[in-house]
């Protein structure tokens, strides 16, 4: 994984690039990486990404809901279609930075 920040104005927006493969082995360097960038809005890139975890997939919901609770944008942009592939087995919530649905209506029809 690298990261790089975006000078300007604003608050410096931090690039994250995933490491291919995000297994459970990769979930404690994920977890510590976003672990650094927190308080700052975040760019993560998963163009690179072969295979997502379970866990590395929590990782990532989790940190994209604390940036969201503390009001900076946390956006997974540039999927690779094995990330959009394991996103959409998981029935993860969508990838766009939209607003969380309430506990438990995630998946559900309305």
């Amino acid at each position: 994984m690298t990261i790089g920040a975006e000078a300007g104005d604003q608050p410096a927006v931090a690039t994250l690039l995933l490491e291919p493969v995000l297994d459970l082995g990769a979930a404690e360097r994920l977890h510590a990486r976003l672990t650094e960038l927190r308080g700052q809005p975040l760019d993560i890139d998963a163009s690179q990404v072969e295979r997502l975890g379970g866990l590395c997939l929590q990782v990532l919901i989790s940190a994209r809901n604390t940036w969201r609770a503390e009001g900076l944008s946390a956006v997974i942009g540039q999927p690779s279609s094995a990330f959009e592939d394991a996103w959409a087995m998981f029935a993860a919530p969508a990838l766009q930075d939209d607003p969380p649905h309430p506990f438990g209506t995630e998946g559900l029809d309305a």
